[in-house]
């Protein structure tokens, strides 16, 4: 019997993209050209591989086994051919991410990824809009919310402290208490899941005034408006990383009540993942997210045994 290996190659297509149409725009053919192959795989399997469920693609019990079995074995026949060619094959990896992802946590470490895997290019798409996966090219989306996005997978980026940060030519480190903070120009992200009420409330603080403050709709707006000597913000760890670790940004407050949350997701189709591209950056993103949490780990407990050596001084003799 002869190997159908188009007709392979193009249901592993439709597998992959959930979508007739989005297969025959990525291989420039016809939708009806696209049907025809996979009509012609499962007349030679004997077997129904996909079924139409509205406007999507659905695999079959056997479509999916089927899928499963093939994926990685054409992504390396496609990958030889091209290297047979005398060229490398390039494979593109979109990721969606909230554009303070982008720009504080993700470009910083990308260059390493894209070093490790040199036969992969990325694209990443900075918005705060969900993806909607049946419609758009989009591999893996780090979205920003409350993690609740059902038929979706979903993983937890990384527990996010929260805490006031400033420049220090703005306010010295440990130099103020909560209450005192009323006093300073508040800065506000106003998209953020921790705000400055909730944060005065868990430091039992009641402001008589109203205090100065400013408004990003932007998080990473927020972060440089802080490390500028602007005014204080109520921002993630994860997002300002570098600005701590260099200095730019320190805690003012002394003692800083504990909001500890996960805001950003790792979300994509179930079926995504069995696509090499998208196994691969989430092994990267994981050993990042690890690095960073035991930096973080570090960091906390130094400051604690600072804090700890601060009380146990005596005070000099008056």
């Amino acid at each position: 019997m002869q190997l159908p290996i188009r007709a392979i190659f193009v249901f592993r297509t439709v597998a992959r993209l959930g979508s007739i149409s989005k297969a025959a725009e990525e291989l420039a053919v016809t939708p009806s050209a696209v049907s025809q192959q996979v009509q012609a795989l499962e007349t030679q399997l004997g077997l129904t591989l996909m079924s139409k469920v509205g406007r999507r693609i659905v695999l079959t019990e056997a479509g999916e086994r089927y899928f499963a079995t093939i994926n990685d074995e054409v992504e390396r026949i496609a990958e030889a051919t091209n290297l047979i060619r005398g060229y490398r094959s390039v494979t593109t990896l979109t990721v969606r991410a909230t554009p303070t992802l982008s720009n504080k946590w993700l470009l910083p470490r990308l260059g390493a990824f894209l070093d490790r895997h040199p036969d992969l290019e990325v694209r990443i798409d900075g918005t705060n809009e969900p993806t909607t996966f049946r419609r758009e090219v989009v591999d893996v989306e780090i979205r920003h919310g409350d993690g609740r996005w059902p038929g979706l997978f979903v993983e937890g980026m990384a527990e996010e402290d929260f805490l006031p940060a400033c420049s220090p030519d703005y306010a010295p480190a440990a130099s103020l208490t909560a209450a005192e903070l009323p006093r300073f120009r508040l800065i506000h992200s106003v998209k953020s899941q921790a705000q400055w009420p909730r944060w005065f409330a868990l430091a039992g603080v009641q402001p008589t005034e109203r205090w100065a403050r400013v408004l990003f709709d932007r998080s990473h707006m927020a972060i440089d408006a802080a490390a500028g000597a602007m005014g204080i913000a109520l921002e993630s760890t994860l997002m300002m990383e570098r600005e701590l670790e260099t200095g730019r940004l320190i805690c003012p407050v002394a003692e800083p009540p504990p909001i500890r949350l996960v805001t950003q997701w790792i979300v994509c189709p179930h079926e995504h993942l069995r696509q090499r591209k998208v196994r691969l950056f989430l092994d990267w993103l994981r050993t990042e997210r690890a690095g960073w949490e035991a930096r973080r780990r570090n960091a906390r407990a130094a400051s604690e045994a600072l804090a700890r050596r601060a009380a146990r001084k005596p005070a000099p003799a008056g």
